[in-house]
């Protein structure tokens, strides 16, 4: 959990050689040292780490980025879907944007913002790798040297996922090189065996958990999360049920948390937390150390108070109609904006305004809407501490609840129904009795139809549902039912090459079908 003094969560890195301080005071700050300067704290490296820390650290701020985790990656995963639509005015964003929500995908802009921090993560995961392997002069234990390795396979693996999903075939670059232009693309096929043995090792090697001050460094069972998911989108079901359930199994997470404090500032880093990216602020320091994810969908309001961010990746239609009655997981998702004799409160009891803009009717994603006493205390609205959840225990049950109904079979369709309402039970704690009340089906088609229903809506506006209509192949029909009347399937399950990198390549990069 955050808390106000932040000395439960570690602020990894900034550069390359910068080493982290944790504050001794009511504040964390981030201390970047000349090299070789160190004190009784980092020195030669913090108590349970490695001698690979710093270039570990530096991975790990990555990991922030504006191209990794914010603009593109929210466009991409979550406004592209049939769940969300980009919200904010028509221009705002341009045409890149627009292709994004309506499309095609333009060929250059975000694509090629994407493409670009994500290989430079996989190079720093490179580098870091080469020095393990290859630096003699740094004097680690083989324990050390595993450790390490383990975390920058995590980051290159967890990577590498994204693109694959993303783009299709893409480079396969494993070794540090001073550009990646000349690499030709892989095979799909190829890109997740790379994969997976990326995940495996770290899997291998990586702690159960860490201490406080290194909240956020990857973890067992992040990694057999991730793999887990690898696993399913190739039907691997035997080997995503088993992984999925190395992570139910490890003692470290639970469905205690209840849904509606998942996502606030209280909710972070907690046993529903597998992988999450580390947000800090100050009120000296509100963005440096922090994400704009949240920012970006803030509501677009036309009043101080809530003028908290673009009013990006609103809540569609189509989300909205798919709740079930009562659902409390609705207004935890959605934010609603008050109007003439209809008045809706936020999570923390807040009014939120109707605010005009030129979107109809405006909504919001309420799970990243901050806490007002941190708005208050950072003196910023921008959000910039907020974590962002890349992996959640609710998502790994629900792997292991459809990889088990996929497999069939009478006891594997019992595991299926007992993980599926383990997740609609905690979703309808404190509400109306009948609420979500257990699924019972036992005809692996209808189950199949509630697993997805129920990743829909528990993992609403989380980055995951346009890769899950299209890995479930529905997605041409989805997205013609929510309106998205220009949407290929042909064409948009995956992005375009970016054609600067296509040009830097000489032509070597090869386009993805129907991209002109």
């Amino acid at each position: 959990m955050k808390l106000f003094n932040h000395k439960s969560k570690i602020t990894i890195g900034a550069l390359a050689l910068s080493l982290v301080s944790i504050g001794t005071g009511c504040q964390k700050f981030l201390d970047t040292q000349r090299q070789g300067a160190y004190t009784s704290d980092n020195y030669p490296y913090p108590q349970g780490g490695t001698p690979y820390d710093t270039f570990l650290f530096a991975a790990y701020d990555a990991l922030r980025a504006y191209n990794y985790v914010s603009d593109g990656f929210m466009v991409v995963t979550s406004i592209r879907s049939d769940d969300a639509d980009k919200g904010s005015t028509p221009t705002d964003g341009g045409a890149d944007v627009i292709g994004m929500d309506n499309f095609p995908a333009l060929t250059n802009g975000r694509v090629n913002s994407l493409w670009s921090e994500y290989y430079a993560m996989i190079s720093r995961c490179n580098r870091i790798i080469d020095q393990v392997q290859n630096n003699t002069e740094i004097i680690a234990t083989d324990a050390m040297k595993l450790q390490a390795e383990a975390e920058a396979r995590f980051l290159r693996g967890y990577s590498y996922f994204f693109l694959v999903r993303a783009f299709g075939r893409v480079p396969k670059i494993d070794r540090p090189l001073e550009t990646n232009n000349n690499t030709p693309q892989s095979s799909v096929a190829e890109i997740y065996a790379f994969i997976e043995s990326d995940l495996q090792f770290a899997a291998a090697n990586l702690p159960l958990s860490w201490d406080k001050k290194f909240i956020g460094r990857s973890t067992k069972g992040a990694a057999n999360g991730i793999l887990a998911k690898v696993y399913l989108y190739q039907k691997k079901w035997s080997q995503a049920m088993a992984t999925a359930n190395l992570v139910m199994t490890s003692g470290q997470y639970d469905l205690s948390v209840n849904y509606s404090d998942i996502f606030g500032e209280k909710g972070e880093n907690s046993k529903e937390s597998v992988f999450e990216i580390q947000g800090t602020a100050s009120a000296q320091v509100q963005t440096a150390n922090g994400i704009q994810y949240a920012s970006i969908q803030g509501t677009r309001g036309n009043t101080t108070e809530w003028n908290r961010g673009w009013g990006w990746n609103m809540p569609s239609a189509q989300l909205e109609a798919a709740y079930e009655p009562n659902d409390p997981r609705r207004e935890r998702t959605i934010l609603y904006c008050s109007s003439a004799g209809n008045d809706r409160f936020t999570v923390y009891g807040q009014k939120a305004p109707f605010f005009p803009t030129e979107v109809p009717n405006p909504k919001y994603n309420h799970k990243v809407l901050a806490n007002p006493a941190y708005i208050a205390m950072y003196n910023t609205r921008g959000s910039w501490w907020m974590n962002v959840r890349i992996l959640r225990y609710a998502d790994v049950v629900l792997m292991y609840a459809e990889a088990a109904n996929e497999l069939g079979g009478t006891a594997n369709t019992t595991l299926a129904l007992d993980a599926l309402n383990s997740i609609r039970e905690r979703a309808r704690r404190g509400a109306p009795s009948g609420t979500l009340p257990d699924v019972v089906f036992t005809s692996q088609e209808q189950l199949r139809d509630a697993i997805r229903h129920e990743r829909r809506i528990e993992l609403a506006m989380e980055h995951e549902r346009f890769f899950d209509i299209v890995r479930w192949e529905i997605d041409a029909e989805v997205m013609q039912a929510a309106g998205k009347t220009a949407y290929n399937p042909n064409r948009d399950r995956l992005l375009p090459i970016p054609q600067q990198q296509r040009d830097l390549s000489k032509g070597l990069l090869d386009q993805n079908p129907f991209y002109n």
